[in-house]
Parts: structure tokens; sequence; C-alpha cells
């Protein structure tokens, strides 16, 4: 009998070894791969901090470029001493970040080992970076000697910051994009070295499954056979009558406690096709409060006390009392409280000529309720998605409505009665009065100029002909000239890149729609004294910003807001932004000003 064992003590040794084998070939590939992905991730780390700090190189070198335009723009010596505050502290961080991207930090874990491409990188950047810090320092120089200097002592430094500012930012762009390179290599390199290390441990999987596992399974089939040889043994030693009395004994004790096991697990019951009850479980009589039946007793009327869900009850067991059936059911109990069943009807045939049907149910209240809460909430969520759109469009034909009756207010009250005093003037003339009518019509002309004026005014708060003859920088320069007049405030454009491209009528349109809305908003609402129109652009993308001084705001609580010609405002620049297929940046705290970011991805040729 040992000679014939599969599993005999030797076997057990060998199985062992072999598991311990395979299982520690596993647990290393896990532990190298861990080593590796937690060296990666403190790269990583690292590399998201230099891309982080890289980019905040571009924001502080735009904030230099913009705090010193600032210094040319005001003559006021409290509000120069505060820029140049601001300015030295900018050109503080800007240098320490510049010499924590090459030399490294401990601080804050950053390597000062970097590749031949970076070095090569800063180089090309520190003339630019050396020219900038110089022409800043040289600017703060001046001011801390004499605050009131005139304007014109600082347009040396403002200009060579101008300059320089392009090329830094081009060059600050490549070091980041290096930066994202190298961290993708890296990335590309650890995925290959998991790809080995899964495969190393399938294939250890594989050679488990055909040493040790397969081995394994024909033993233990020989020993199922051998098992199922001395069964049929045994069954033919027990073909006698006691051996069979004594197995039908068992099988009705197992079908009794069966029977008691789905009466306290599951909602059963017996009941005739015409749906009279013949058995109801304990869960179903205590679910539904029905304690006493008898043989005439319906169904339906255990399921509810209500004729209408009685009736469908009825019908669904008349109408597939031969096929059976399975789904939802709503029910009541004798206190009106809904009940929902997953019911199961099965046609059963205990006797040659005999028919029952088993219900077996479920309670899924709970599962229901949930389910009709969730479309509730859809259903609710989709009104208010409509009455939002219902309100953005009544909020677009206000205003349209609006801007047609100030147009027509203006030509009517403007345009309108000076064409009145011009006609009245002309019919007035008597050319037997030389002297007269010589000074009517120099009056005449100045009327005649006013309304010339007047009908440019009117076209360009239309569409400015700027715009569809020069396209998008010249409108935006008119723009903020006319403003900057109207209102007083120092409204200028600072076309950074020189760009000149033509976008297209619809795109060019709602660009200066947008700006004209982020400049109006700058206008009405920050309380700011300096707007700044910057205008940039490289090969993919052309970007629009417009920064106040004003006093910010929290964009939260404004795209929260579910009425307010602000809130509106900024609504129809997205819907404009969405339109052109662009993207939209507002960065606002309050008493910190306003920065609205627009960005345009430029057609390749």
């Amino acid at each position: 009998m040992a000679s014939h064992s599969s599993l005999d003590q030797h076997t057990f040794i060998k199985l062992r070894k072999l598991y311990i084998l395979a299982l520690t070939a596993i647990a290393l590939s896990v532990i190298i791969s861990q080593l590796f992905i937690g060296k990666f991730l403190e790269e990583q780390e690292g590399d998201s901090k230099l891309i982080n700090i890289s980019g905040r190189q571009r924001m502080l070198s735009q904030k230099i470029t913009k705090e010193s335009l600032l210094l040319a723009e005001t003559g006021n010596i409290n509000e120069r001493q505060n820029i140049a505050k601001s300015l030295e502290a900018s050109l503080k961080r800007w240098t320490h970040s510049h010499n924590v991207l090459q030399n490294g930090s401990d601080s804050l874990n950053i390597a000062s080992a970097q590749s031949d491409e970076i070095k090569q990188k800063f180089n090309e950047i520190q003339p630019y970076f050396d020219e900038i810090r110089k022409a800043s320092q040289n600017l703060l120089l001046k001011l801390e000697e004499n605050p009131g200097r005139p304007i014109e002592d600082f347009s040396a430094e403002i200009m060579q910051i101008k300059e320089n500012e392009a090329a830094f930012l081009g060059i600050m762009d490549a070091i980041v994009n290096q930066y994202d390179e190298e961290a993708h290599t890296r990335v590309e390199r650890l995925q290959k070295l998991e790809l080995f290390l899964t495969i190393f441990t399938l294939s250890i999987l594989l050679l488990e499954f055909f040493f040790i596992f397969l081995p394994t399974a024909r033993g233990v089939k020989n020993n199922i056979k051998n098992l199922m040889h001395a069964e049929s043994r045994a069954v033919k030693m027990a073909r006698d009558a006691d051996a069979i009395s004594e197995a039908r004994e068992k099988s009705v004790k197992e079908l009794r406690a069966l029977g008691q096991a789905m009466d306290q697990i599951l909602l059963f019951a017996r009941i005739t096709p015409n749906g009279d009850i013949l058995h109801i479980g304990d869960r179903f009589s205590k679910l539904f409060q029905y304690k006493k039946f008898n043989m005439e007793t319906k169904f339906s009327e255990v399921l509810s006390p209500k004729k209408n869900e009685q009736l469908n009850i009825e019908k669904l067991i008349s109408a597939h009392k031969r096929s059976g059936w399975q789904g939802e059911v709503k029910a009541s109990t004798k206190d009106k409280k809904d009940i929902w069943l997953e019911l199961s009807i099965v046609p059963f045939q205990p006797e040659k000529d005999k028919t029952e049907l088993t219900i077996i149910g479920v309670d899924i209240t709970k599962n229901k309720e949930a389910q009709l809460t969730i479309e509730e909430l859809t259903r609710r969520s989709y009104e208010e998605k409509m009455r939002q759109q219902g309100l953005i469009a009544k909020k677009i034909i206000e205003n349209q409505e609006n801007e047609q009756n100030r147009i027509a207010k203006d030509i009517h009250d403007g345009i309108g009665q000076m064409l009145t005093g011009l006609k009245y003037n002309l019919e007035s003339i008597d050319f037997k009065y030389p002297e007269k009518a010589e000074s009517k019509i120099e009056s005449l002309k100045e009327l005649s100029t006013k309304i010339i004026k007047g009908v440019r005014a009117a076209t360009f708060n239309l569409t400015p002909p700027e715009l569809t003859d020069h396209g998008i920088v010249p409108a935006l320069q008119k723009l903020t000239e006319e403003l900057s007049k109207l209102t007083g405030k120092n409204i200028i454009l600072f076309n950074k890149t020189s760009f000149s491209q033509r976008l297209g009528n619809i795109i060019e349109i709602n660009l200066y729609r947008i700006t004209q809305e982020a400049v109006n908003n700058a206008i009405k609402y920050a309380d700011s004294t300096h707007i700044i129109v910057s205008v940039s652009h490289s090969k993919e993308i052309l970007s629009i910003s417009i920064e106040d001084n004003g006093q910010g705001f929290d964009p939260e609580s404004i795209a929260s807001e579910k009425s307010g010609n602000r809130g509106m405002g900024l609504t129809f620049m997205k819907e404009r932004v969405k339109f052109i297929d662009s993207r939209l940046f507002i960065n606002s705290s309050p008493g910190e000003g306003t920065r609205v970011t627009l960005n345009l991805p430029l057609q390749q040729d």
C-alpha cells in the first residue's frame, strides 16, 4: 500500500522545498520591484519639484517685467516705494530659484547633478539672467538713491529687462521640457524593469504549475478514483432492506431540515395554481404580519391589503403558472408600508396529476428605495441644469436687448439730435447776409465733425474697424486707448512677442469680446488703478492676459452665484471660450488683484 501512495512523507518534503523555493523567488522579485519603484518615486519627487520651480521662474520673470513697467508708469513716491519692495522680493526669489535649479538643495531634496543638456541650456540662459538681474538691481539702486527721479531715468533698465525677458522665457520653456523628457525616460526604464520582473514572476508561476501543481493534481485524481471505487463497493454491500430504510429515513430528515432552513433564510411559500396558500414560511409571515391563514387564503391577500396590488399579483400568477417567472413585485404590509420583493415563481409537480407553485422571494426594499432616490436626484439635477440653461439664455437675450436699447438711445439722443440741429441750421442759412451765413457754415462744420465722431464711436462699440481691417492686436490697442481716456485709469497694451497673425473673423471677434469683458470687469468691480493687457505667443499657443492691481475676489464664490451681472459676465466669457476651443484661467484672491489668462491653440501649417 505504501509503494502505491502518491502523497507519502518523501513527497510532502519535496513539495515543501519546491514551494519554499518558488515563494522565495516571487518574494525577491516583489521586493526588488518595490525597491526600484521607491527609488523612482524619490527621483520623481525631485523631478516634480524641479519642474515646479522652473515654471515659477517664468512667472517671476514676468512679474519682474510687470513691476518694472509699473514703476515707469507712476510718479507717486509712496507707490514707487511699494512697487520697489515687491520688485526686490521678486528678484530675490527669482535669483534663489535660479541657484537651486543649477546647484540643487538639500532642504528641498533636489540633487545637484544635472544632465549635459540641462547644463548647456543653463549656460545659454545665464547671460539673459545676468542682464535682467543687473538691470533690476540698477533700477532699485536708482530708486533707493532718489525715489523722485523722473521716469526717463528708468527707461534704459526697463528696456534692458524687456529685451532679455522673451529669450529668457523661451530657454526656460526648453529647460522645463528637458526636465519632463528626462523624467519620462526614467519612467520608461522603470517600466522595462517592471516588465522583466513580471515575466520572471510569471515564469516562476508557470514552472510551479508544471512541477508542483500538475503532479499533485494527478496524485489527487488517483486518490479520488480509488475513493470512488471504494464507494461503489460500499453501495453494493448496502443493498439490503435495513440499509435502504435507514437511507430513506435520513433523506426525509434532510428534506425537513432543508425546508426549515428555507423558511428561516428565504421568503418561501407553496401555493396552488389558483393562488391559494398551501404553506408559507416564517419570514413571509413575520414580514407581512400574517399569522393565521387557511387553505382558502389567497397569496395576494398576504402580500398586500390594497385591491389594485392584489389584482396585479393574481394576474401575474395566472399568466405564469405554467412557464414560471422571475422579477420585481411591489407589495404592502397591513400598516400600509411599501415592500419590494424579488420573486421567483417555479412550477412543481409533487404527484402525477397535481401541480403546485413554489414561491421564493428576497426583500429588496432598501435597494429599491435607494434606486428610486437616485432616479429622483437625477431628475432634479436635470431640471436644475435646464433651469440654469434657461437663465443663461434669458440673460443673453436681456443683454442683447439692453445693448440694442443703448445703441438706439446713443443714436437718438446724440447723433439724431445733432442731425436735427444740422437740418435746422442748413434751412436757416440766408446768403443775403454773407457774414451770418459764413458764421453758420463754420458752426455746421463743427457739428458735422461731432456727428462723424458719434458715428465712429457707435461703430466702434458694435465692431471696431481695427478688428476687421488689421486684426486682434490693433483692435486691443484701440480698446485700451479709448477706455484709458474714458475712465482715467492707466490701461496699457503690451505685445510681448510682436504678434501680428490674422486668426479668422469669428475667432478674433470672440477674443476681442472676452478681453473687453475682462477689462470692463476690472474697471467696474476691481477698484484698480492699473490694468495691463499682455499678448504673447509661441508656435502652438496665443496667450492674452489681463492683470489689474485691484481688490481681487474669490473665483469660487463668483462661479457659484446663480444670478448677477458679474457672475453672468464670467459665464458668457466661458461660453465664448468653449466656442473657439480655448482655455480660460482666472487667478485672484481678495486684496491681491486679478489675472485673467486666455490661451488659444494656433493652427499649425
